[in-house]
C-alpha cells in the first residue's frame, strides 16, 4: 500500500518529551503531521521539536499539566488552526505498597493519567465533531489489565482509561471520531526503573509508535473501542471474555452456602455446615437502600454485625432498624464513603473489629460527554474509585495485623463494556476492576481476598432507566448470596477475579487475547506493515487465543519476539576467512506443517503408549506434545546446512554430537512453522571440525518463536582450515553438566522397542541408519540404531514425570543404543536445574552425558 501521509493534519501529544511521546511525535512528523508536544518539562519538551524541525517537520512545545487540557489544546488551535488527533500519553509513577501508599501518591497519579486524558479529550471533542473526524489513543498498560503488585494507583488510572475508551467509542462514531487503547511496552522514563537494560534494550519506543499512527489514519483499520498490547514488535488484541456462568432459584434456598455445592434447581442444594458470619464484622457502605440494604439484611440474617454507611441519615438508620429487628446487630455511620477512616473507627468502637468491606456506595451524573461538566466528572470518579480506595486503604492495616480479610468491590458492567452517556461512570468503574485486581495480588499472602462484581439490580440508579417489571425480575437480593460467599471464611483462593452477576445468575469475566503476531525486530516496523498483519493479529477463533491473568504471562509473548530477527549472517571475528564465507551461505527458510497425528506418532516414539492418554489420545482434555518435540520441525532445517566448503568433508565421517534446545512456550498441537538456519560456530579441532547450526522455528502466522536448536556436528577428517579452535560460553547450550558426587535424586528405568528405531523414523528423519541392517552394518553397527534425538526425547520424558516441566534441554551423545535395549537415566536436583545421565544397562554404556533440563517452575519441589 501506499505509504501513509498525515499532511494536513495536528497531532496533540502528551508527555511527549521523551520515551513514547516522542516516538509517536517524531513518527507523526516525519508523515507530514503538524505536532504539539506537550510535556510539563519544557526544556525536554523543546529538545523534542528540535528534533523535528532539524528533519524538516514543524512542531510546537505546550508545557501546561495534562490536566489543564483546555490549554494543551488551545495551543494546536493557536497554532495550527484545528487539531485531529489526540494521543493521551502522559503519565507518572508513584509505586508504593498499598499499606503505605500515601493519599497524594493515590491523587496525583489518579490526576496525571485519568483526569488528564478527560481533560485534554473534553477540549479536544467540540473540534472533532465540528470536523466529523477525529482519533483518540489513551495510553493505558498491562498492570490497568491485569493489576500489578505495588501498583494500585496506577493499575486503577489504567484500567479506568480502558473504559473511558470505549465510551468514548460509543459516542463518536456519528461523528467520524475514533478512540482507541493501546497498553505498549517500551523503554521509558518510567520503565527504566522497573526493568533491567538488557530487557530495555529490545522494548523501543519505535516498536510502538507504527502501531498508534496506523489506527489514528483516516485510512486505517476501524480500531474503535478495542484494546491492544503492543511492544518489541508484538501486537495482539485483548477483549473481555465471560463465561457461561451458574443459575441458581430466586427463591429463599438462594443463600451464600447455595453457592458452596452444584447448582440444581429446584431447591438450591445448600452446603453443611452453612455459610455464616457469626462474630464478624462486615462494613457495607451506601447501604441505605438498594443493593447495600440487601447485603446488610443478609449480613445481619448470618450472625455478622453489620456497619450502615450512607449519605442519607434516614436511610442509614432505617436499615439499621430492620437488621435489628430480623434480630441482628447493626450501627449507622452517615458520610461520604470518601471518609474511610470515619467508617471504620465507627467499626473498631462499636464492634471492636472489621473482617469484611463491601464497597458499594455510588451516584450517577449521566451525560453525553459533549455536555459533561468537570464538577460531573470529578464527583462520579470521587464517590465511586476515591471511595473504594480511601474504605479499602483504612481496612487494609487491620486486615494485615488479623491475617484475615474480604473486600468485594463494585464495578458495573457498563465499567467493562463502556456505555453512551456514561464515560465518567464507566472510567470509574473500571478504575476499581483494575484496584481490585492488584489488592487481590498484594493482599493474598495475609489471607486478605478481594473481588470485584458488576450487579445488574433493581436499585435507585437503575430505576431511572430500567422498565418496572425488569426491576422486579433484577432484585438485589439476587445479588447478596454471591457477594456472602465471596466474602466468608469457606472462600479460601478465589481472588482478584471479576463477576457479573444479575437475577440469579453469576459469570467469570476474564480477558481473551488473540495469538498476535511478532515483527522481527532488527528492521524498522511502518504503520503500512502493521496494517497488512492486522486481521492476523486481530482474529481470536483461530485456536491461538490466550487468556493472560498477570502482566509477567501478558509480558512473555513479548519477551519470546526478542529473538525474533530477519536473516543475517552471525559474524565472529575469529572466524578464517573460509568460515565467515561460508556464514553468508543462508539457507533458505524451511517450511514445516503438522497435525496432532505428527504429535502423537513422535510421542508413541519416545516411549508413550496407550495408557499415556494425554500424549496418545487427541480427544483427552491434556493432549500435548511431549516437551522434545521440539527437535521434530528442525530436522529438514538443520540438515538444509551445507559443509561442502569444508576440506576433506566425507558425510560418513559425520558424527552428531550435541543438542540444545530451548522451548519459548506452549506447543502447539498443530500448526505451520518457519525453520530459519543459521551456520552459529565453526571451530578448527586440528584433524577434525566442530559445527554448530541454530534454528529458530517460528509460528508462520504470528512470527512468534516456538523452538530454538542448536544442533553440534563432529567431522572427522575435515579440519586444518584454520579459525577459532575453542567454543564461546553460550549458557545452557554449552554449559558441562557434572553430576554431583552423591547418589542420584531420582533414577528412571525404561526399556525401549525392538521396533522403536522403526517407528521414531516417522517422525521425519529417514537415514536408513535407523531401519537398513546392511546399512547400518557399513557404519560399523551389527544392526540398524536408536536415533540419538530419539533416545534424547526418552530422557526428556523422564525429566518431566520425575521433576516436572522445562523450558530447555542440552545432551551430548556419548553412545548408542539399539532398539529393545533399557535406558536408565540418573537425575540429581541442583536448584532450577537437572543434572541428567543416561547409560544403557544391559552394557552399562554412557550414551547421553553432560545433560542437564532448566525446569519452568526453578526451585519447585520434585515430583516424585
Amino acid at each position: 500500500m501506499a505509504p501513509l501521509s498525515f499532511k494536513g493534519h495536528t497531532v496533540v501529544v502528551t508527555g511527549a518529551g521523551g520515551g513514547l511521546g516522542r516516538a509517536y511525535s517524531l513518527l507523526f512528523a516525519s508523515r507530514g503531521a503538524n505536532v504539539v508536544v506537550n510535556d510539563f518539562n519544557a526544556a525536554a519538551a523543546q529538545k523534542v521539536v528540535d528534533e523535528i524541525k532539524q528533519a524538516g517537520g514543524t512542531a510546537v512545545v505546550n508545557a501546561s499539566s495534562a490536566t489543564d487540557g483546555a490549554a494543551v489544546v488551545q495551543t494546536a488551535i493557536n497554532s495550527f488552526g484545528r487539531v485531529t488527533i489526540l494521543i493521551n500519553n502522559a503519565g507518572i509513577l508513584r509505586d508504593k505498597g498499598f499499606k503505605n501508599m500515601s493519599d497524594a501518591e493515590w491523587d496525583q497519579v489518579i490526576a496525571v493519567h485519568l483526569k488528564g486524558a478527560f481533560a485534554c479529550t473534553k477540549a479536544a471533542w467540540p473540534h472533532f465533531r465540528n470536523q466529523k473526524f477525529g482519533r483518540i489513543v489513551n495510553i493505558t498498560s498491562a498492570a490497568g489489565i491485569y493489576g500489578n503488585f505495588g501498583q494500585a494507583n496506577y493499575s486503577a488510572a489504567k484500567m479506568g482509561l480502558i473504559s473511558f475508551t470505549k465510551s468514548l467509542a460509543r459516542e463518536g462514531v456519528k461523528y467520524g471520531i475514533g478512540a482507541i487503547a493501546v497498553a505498549p511496552v517500551a523503554a521509558s522514563q518510567m520503565t527504566e526503573t522497573i526493568m533491567p537494560p538488557d530487557m530495555l534494550a529490545n522494548l523501543k519506543p519505535e516498536f510502538v509508535a507504527p502501531f498508534v499512527a496506523a489506527v489514528c489514519h483516516p485510512d486505517g483499520p476501524n480500531a474503535s473501542g478495542r484494546v491492544f498490547e503492543v511492544g518489541a514488535g508484538f501486537v495482539a488484541e485483548i477483549r473481555w471474555e465471560r463465561s457461561k456462568g451458574a443459575i441458581w432459584k430466586t427463591d429463599e434456598t438462594f443463600t451464600p452456602s447455595a453457592l458452596e455445592v452444584a447448582a440444581k434447581l429446584p431447591p438450591n442444594a445448600q452446603a453443611t455446615p452453612p455459610v455464616r458470619f457469626d462474630g464478624k464484622t462486615v462494613i457495607i457502605t451506601g447501604a441505605g437502600a438498594g443493593l447495600g440494604r440487601a447485603y446488610a439484611l443478609m449480613y445481619g440474617r448470618l450472625g455478622a454485625n453489620v456497619v450502615v454507611n450512607d449519605v442519607n441519615e434516614q436511610g442509614a438508620t432505617g436499615v439499621c432498624k430492620e437488621v435489628e429487628a430480623a434480630g441482628g446487630k447493626a450501627v449507622p455511620v452517615v458520610c461520604s464513603a470518601e471518609e474511610g477512616e470515619k467508617i471504620v473507627k465507627a467499626a473498631l468502637d462499636a464492634f471492636g473489629g472489621v473482617h469484611v468491606l463491601i464497597a458499594n456506595a455510588g451516584v450517577l451524573r449521566d451525560r453525553s460527554f459533549a455536555a459533561m461538566t468537570e464538577q460531573e466528572w470529578d464527583t462520579v470518579i470521587a464517590v465511586h474509585l476515591r471511595g473504594t480506595y480511601k474504605c479499602a486503604k483504612a481496612v487494609w492495616p487491620v486486615f494485615q495485623k488479623q491475617k484475615y480479610g474480604r473486600i468485594v468491590t463494585t464495578a458495573s458492567q457498563v465499567g467493562i463494556y463502556g456505555n453512551f452517556g456514561q464515560t465518567n461512570y464507566s472510567s470509574a468503574k473500571a478504575a476499581v476492576i483494575g484496584l481490585t485486581k492488584t489488592l487481590g495480588f498484594e493482599g493474598r499472602k495475609y489471607n486478605i481476598l478481594c473481588n470485584v462484581i458488576a450487579p445488574s439490580a433493581g436499585t435507585a440508579m437503575t430505576m431511572t432507566i430500567w422498565p418496572k417489571e425488569m426491576v422486579d425480575a433484577y432484585k438485589p437480593d439476587y445479588i447478596a448470596p454471591v457477594v456472602g460467599f465471596l466474602t466468608s471464611e469457606d472462600n479460601t483462593d478465589t481472588t482478584g477475579r471479576l463477576f457479573e452477576i444479575s437475577g440469579g445468575w453469576a459469570a467469570e469475566t476474564r480477558w481473551q487475547r488473540t495469538g498476535g503476531h511478532g515483527f522481527p525486530i532488527n528492521v524498522e516496523l511502518t504503520p503500512e506493515e502493521v496494517i497488512a498483519k492486522w486481521e492476523t493479529f486481530t482474529t481470536f477463533d483461530d485456536g491461538r487465543a490466550t487468556f493472560p491473568a498477570t502482566s509477567a504471562e501478558s509480558l512473555q509473548q513479548i519477551i519470546d519476539n526478542f529473538e525474533n530477527k530477519a536473516g543475517s549472517v552471525i559474524e565472529d571475528p575469529e572466524d578464517s576467512r573460509l568460515v565467515a564465507e561460508a556464514k553468508k551461505e543462508v539457507p533458505p527458510d524451511e517450511e514445516f506443517e503438522y497435525t496432532e497425528r505428527d504429535v502423537i506418532l513422535y510421542n508413541l516414539g519416545i516411549g508413550a503408549t496407550e495408557r499415556d492418554l494425554q500424549w496418545s489420545y487427541e480427544g483427552h482434555s491434556d493432549f500435548a506434545a511431549l516437551p522434545t518435540f521440539g527437535v521434530v520441525p528442525q530436522f529438514p532445517a538443520s540438515s538444509s546446512i551445507s559443509f561442502g566448503w569444508l576440506p576433506n568433508f566425507n558425510p560418513a565421517k559425520l558424527l552428531h554430537g550435541e543438542q540444545y534446545l530451548a522451548i519459548k512456550g506452549p506447543i502447539p498441537t498443530s500448526g505451520t512453522l518457519i525453520n530459519e538456519t543459521r551456520l552459529l560456530e565453526v571451530l578448527d579441532k586440528g584433524k577434525a571440525a566442530s559445527i554448530t547450526s541454530i534454528v529458530h522455528t517460528k509460528d508462520k502466522d504470528t512470527g512468534r518463536l516456538l523452538f530454538e536448536n542448536q544442533v553440534t556436528v563432529f567431522i572427522r577428517g575435515a579440519g586444518g582450515f584454520g579459525g577459532k579452535r575453542v567454543g564461546s560460553d553460550r549458557g545452557p547450550a554449552t554449559a558441562a553438566n557434572v553430576p554431583p558426587t552423591r547418589r542420584p535424586d531420582a533414577v528412571v528405568e525404561e526399556k525401549t522397542l525392538p521396533s522403536q528405531a522403526a517407528l521414531y523414523r516417522l517422525s521425519g528423519d529417514y537415514n536408513p541408519l535407523h531401519i537398513d541392517p546392511d546399512f547400518a552394518a557399513v557404519g560399523g553397527f551389527d544392526k540398524p540404531i536408536l536415533h540419538g534425538l530419539c533416545f534424547m526425547g526418552f530422557a526428556g520424558k523422564h525429566v518431566l514425570q520425575t521433576f516436572g516441566a522445562f523450558n530447555d534441554i542440552k545432551v551430548r551423545f556419548a553412545g548408542v543404543v539399539f532398539p529393545g535395549e533399557t535406558l536408565v537415566t540418573e537425575m540429581w536436583k541442583e536448584g532450577s536445574k537437572v543434572i541428567f545421565t543416561t547409560k544403557v544397562k544391559e552394557r552399562g554404556t554412557i550414551v547421553l552425558a553432560t545433560a542437564a533440563a532448566t525446569l519452568v517452575n526453578g526451585d519447585a519441589k520434585a515430583r516424585l
